[in-house]
């Protein structure tokens, strides 16, 4: 009783200390992240979102078309968009905003839609990404016409929107319309019309072999814009495969102050399907806030400013302004004072409470401020999903902790969501800081080749996270699996996804991520073999274009940048060392370091075959079928593996420059023919990690999450 009459005290006086003194304007900037494959999220149509036409959430993500098989998949429109007002730019300051979206999204074919004379599909018109004057009640609702209009524009004004019906779109064009379109097919910046004033045609009898926005693959597509230069930059991203625009335009001439943005995509007599399966949007312009209870000031009915009059305030009026202030202040410290007092007793409290109630979750702790989109779980719900954390559902282990397979109930599937749970031992020094690493940073990100984390518990009992479970395990156990072989397919395709990760981290999203732990069992592979990558225990965030910072050094033996382990300094170069190892690794199937070998060093044998012109001796025996255009890809793996480990971080590539090279068929880099002279491998602390990391000079091979050893085929990330 002491403790609630203590609570509804200092309620009051801070409510009062609050509602006199709201006087100082409030601001915050838009920022926000959806992740529709989330089957515990409620139907984001309702909770956040806008949805209107044939738009609607299906459980696990949104379909701006129509998907319906009763009805046909021609001449359907959608549209969604964000609940509330964006503020692009201030006409009291002429400030203008820098902006950030990122979101995931498939184009797919109807195939029961009547195909063309020739037998190919007939597929159209699009989808596009747009800003356009907001409203309650509608957006586009009466300029957006459907068909080749891609919802932007009606036939009146789809060269020449003004009013409330302007917007600037980024479009995803898969019909050729002869009025406007320059290529069948292609991606587009729109400014007021549907006429783009940039495209990059990405059309497949145009770029024979190249994957395009009807491959039936998820995209990725990354849209920025910055105040600085004008710049609005589009990069979309399939499997690896990289189309880039851009354009220069203030948008303060072409756009309200206030927009909406979202999706819309239309069919016309043509017919397909356009999913969004995750979209996060952040803007740097904060909008100001009347505070509440203010007045403006009337305007003056005086032509003239009045002279200026100095006198001494009257002692009515100090006390006036005083008392109250006084009486706010005391009431504010002693509201604080009983809130921390509670707060105490509370503590005390729960410390005081049998082990049953040990389940109880921590406080509210400083990270979990920043934390969004992953859900926090009790320590009970994942114990109840691993059966007590049994041993027979332990999917592997390490210096970290183990993880397991478990089975959480769904909204979706009446049998449950299979996931893998990572418990961090409590013995562990580093446990904490990785755990909250991970919240922080993977927490945030979307992307179709890293591990979803879906939750996290921090309890009592110890610091959990909740991964979707990967089916296939780890990439180490398949690479030296001698029962069933990797393809190279599926190794190119692997090699491809791992750099698609890193070029989002390292470029595309809004912070750089430097991942730091970079191998094959933190590579994660599901049910059709495409990669994932995880364990972002070791990850640090940083601003693009900033340097490199100190930090202790930690990390896996063979797979360490040596420039990192001399400096201390870790950046983006580092990652790239990594991948590079990974992705000679891949193609020759042996490990960086042999336990069985002492003798044997990766880097030191594949730089020796390139000497001698013979690096396609590298290639794992197994993959040589005879296939001369898959060699020549084996070749140029293996020799862009070896320019990302080039002893000085300025003479490697960037990841995006790695995956460039090898995905064309531009003339390789000249490498150094003697660059590679062994020296002693520095010594360094490894630590915890290091320890059980070295998987291949330790003993166990890693199948589950980061470093885990043991056999069992499904894993977390």
């Amino acid at each position: 009783m002491a403790a609630a009459t203590s609570g509804l005290l200092a309620f009051l006086c801070l409510y009062c200390c609050f509602t006199l003194c709201i006087h100082a304007p409030c601001a915050s900037s838009t920022s926000f992240s959806f992740n529709f494959s989330d089957t515990s999220s409620k139907d984001p149509c309702a909770n956040g979102l806008k949805c209107v036409g044939d738009a609607k959430f299906t459980g696990s993500m949104i379909d701006l078309t129509r998907n319906d098989r009763s009805l046909p998949s021609n001449s359907s429109l959608g549209r969604v968009w964000y609940g509330k007002p964006v503020l692009l730019w201030d006409a009291a300051t002429g400030e203008l905003a820098s902006f950030n979206t990122v979101f995931s999204f498939l184009i797919f074919q109807d195939t029961q839609y009547p195909k063309n004379p020739d037998g190919s599909f007939n597929a159209g018109d699009g989808m596009a990404f747009f800003l356009a004057s907001y409203s309650d009640s509608s957006v586009l609702g009466n300029s957006g016409g459907g068909g080749g209009n891609l919802g932007l524009f009606n036939d009146t004004n789809h060269f020449n929107a003004t009013g409330d019906s302007r917007v600037v779109a980024v479009e995803f064009d898969t019909f050729l319309n002869p009025q406007w379109d320059t290529s069948p097919q292609h991606v587009g910046i729109d400014v007021n019309s549907i006429k783009s004033v940039a495209s990059k045609n990405t059309d497949p009898n145009y770029l024979p072999g190249h994957k395009n926005l009807t491959s039936d693959l998820w995209m990725t597509a990354t849209v920025k814009y910055d105040n600085k230069t004008k710049l609005l930059t589009v990069d979309l991203d399939i499997e690896g495969y990289l189309y880039h625009i851009n354009h220069t335009a203030d948008l303060k001439l072409f756009l309200p102050e206030q927009v909406a943005v979202g999706f819309s995509a239309t069919t016309g007599s043509s017919a397909e399907l356009h999913r969004v399966q995750a979209w996060s949007f952040n803007s740097t312009l904060e909008k100001k806030v009347t505070p509440i209870g203010s007045v403006p000031p009337a305007p003056s009915s005086q032509p003239f400013a009045a002279p200026e009059i100095t006198s001494v305030p009257s002692p009515k009026l100090v006390l006036k302004v005083l008392v109250p202030a006084l009486a706010v202040s005391v009431c504010g410290i002693v509201g604080l004072l009983l809130w921390h007092k509670c707060r105490k007793n509370v503590k005390a409290n729960e410390a005081t409470n049998d082990s049953s109630e040990s389940d109880e979750q921590h406080g509210e702790a400083d990270f979990e401020r920043g934390v969004a989109g992953p859900r926090r779980y009790h320590y009970r719900e994942l114990a109840a999903a691993t059966g007590d954390f049994a041993e027979e559902n332990m999917l592997g282990r390490g210096g970290f902790g183990r993880v397991y397979k478990g089975c959480l109930p769904s909204d979706v599937d009446d049998d449950g969501r299979m996931v893998a749970i990572k418990k961090f031992s409590s013995e562990s020094s580093q446990s904490r800081k990785e755990f909250e690493a991970e919240v922080k940073i993977i927490g945030r990100l979307r992307h179709r080749n890293l591990v979803q984390l879906l939750g996290w518990c921090d309890s009592l009992k110890g610091l959990l996270l909740v991964y979707e479970l990967m089916p296939e395990g780890s990439l180490d156990r398949h690479i030296y699996n001698t029962e069933s072989v990797l393809t190279w397919a599926q190794r190119y395709n692997i090699i491809v996804g791992l750099g698609s990760a890193l070029r989002y981290l390292h470029r595309d999203w809004e912070q750089c991520v430097v991942h730091g732990d970079i191998k094959p069992s933190n590579i994660m592979l599901d049910s059709s073999y495409n990669c994932k990558l995880g364990d972002f225990g070791l990850a640090r965030l940083g601003d693009h274009g900033a340097g490199p910072k100190t930090t202790v050094v930690k990390g896996t033996r063979g797979y360490i940048d040596p420039e990192f382990v001399n400096t201390s300094r870790r950046c983006t170069q580092s990652d790239v060392y990594s991948f590079g190892i990974v992705l000679i690794e891949i193609v020759s199937g042996r490990p960086p370091v042999d336990r069985w070998d002492p003798s044997f060093m990766l880097m030191k044998w594949a730089w020796s075959l390139y000497s001698e012109g013979k690096i396609l001796d590298a290639a794992d025996a197994r993959l040589r079928m005879g296939d001369e255009a898959a060699e020549r890809q084996m070749e140029r793996a293996l020799v862009v593996g070896l320019w990302c480990t080039l002893r000085e971080p300025e003479h490697r590539p960037s990841v995006a420059d790695a995956l460039y090279i090898l995905q064309s068929e531009d003339k390789l880099p000249d490498l150094p023919l003697q660059m590679y002279k062994m020296a002693a491998a520095p010594s360094f602390a490894v630590g915890e990690r290091g320890a059980y990391s070295s998987s291949f000079s330790s003993g166990g091979r890693s199948s589950a999450t980061t470093g885990t050893t043991g056999s069992s085929k499904s894993s977390a990330n």
